[in-house]
């Protein structure tokens, strides 16, 4: 049983190029962060440059917390869309190396500039470096929406990753369905959930998510997503007290 907590690295670019000092302080926010999470989940998930935008690899990222002595499962995005083989390969062989326990390979988000899409499909990537071994020492996942069409997802599910992280999940119902589907046929399952807040209001809108679906009853909604998956992503990408606030009170649910 495993709750995981979302965490983008910090960017590389704003205005310009950030300084070695400048990325530095970055990363000891992310770290405390990290640490502070921790405390009540068991598993964390390093996105990789949402929207497009030049950040920290989260792998490096990952790295970071291994040596910091954080005893967490660490997950981390690996994006196709701008990376061709040789990058892949480089990137899985750093994630193994570095000790990550599984990379969720997806298209990603169009970048601001530059190349827009390598034409790499993730469910064919998923198998190819499951085919050269690499499942013996990283978990895959590809992502699903939160209601697939299990018929036009049929290319995923023959790729045989190891399971599927969600999309943004409204409703326990959603959960349910994809649950009944593929965890019989020997797949994990990471339902999505997004902590309601007037910070995340604007990263909702853009998924399409209304939170007054849950924002009642959130820990309920929690505990009920997680007691069908066995798995759970929380996702909080403007508003880090809060989502430390939820946390805090799912402490029982972690696994032992």
């Amino acid at each position: 049983m495993t709750i995981r907590y979302e965490i983008n690295p910090p960017r590389v670019i704003q205005d310009n190029a950030l300084s070695h000092k400048q990325v530095k302080l970055l990363l000891d926010k992310v770290q405390k962060r990290i640490i502070a999470a921790s405390k009540f989940c068991n598993g964390i998930h390093l996105t990789d440059s949402v929207l497009g935008v030049p950040r920290i690899s989260p792998i490096t990222t990952g790295a970071i917390i291994r040596n910091i002595g954080v005893n967490v499962d660490i997950t981390a995005s690996l994006r196709v869309r701008d990376r061709n083989i040789t990058a892949l390969t480089q990137s899985v062989y750093d994630a193994v190396l570095l000790g990550l326990d599984g990379l969720l390979i997806l298209k990603g988000d169009e970048p601001p500039a530059g190349p827009k899409d390598s034409k790499l499909i993730p469910s064919e990537i998923v198998k190819y470096f499951t085919k050269q071994g690499f499942g013996n020492n990283l978990d895959f996942f590809l992502s699903i929406s939160a209601n697939p069409d299990f018929a036009k997802i049929q290319k995923k599910i023959d790729s045989e990753p190891t399971g599927f992280i969600t999309q943004v999940i409204q409703e326990p119902a959603q959960v349910h369905r994809i649950v009944d589907k593929l965890k019989p046929q020997g797949f994990r399952i990471i339902p999505c959930v997004m902590i309601p807040s007037i910070k995340n209001a604007n990263s909702a809108k853009m998924v399409g998510i209304e939170f007054l679906q849950y924002q009642d009853n959130v820990l309920d909604f929690i505990k009920e997503i997680h007691k069908s998956a066995g798995d759970i992503l929380i996702t909080s990408p403007n508003d880090s007290k809060a989502a430390l606030k939820i946390l805090s009170q799912f402490k029982g649910l972690k696994r032992k």
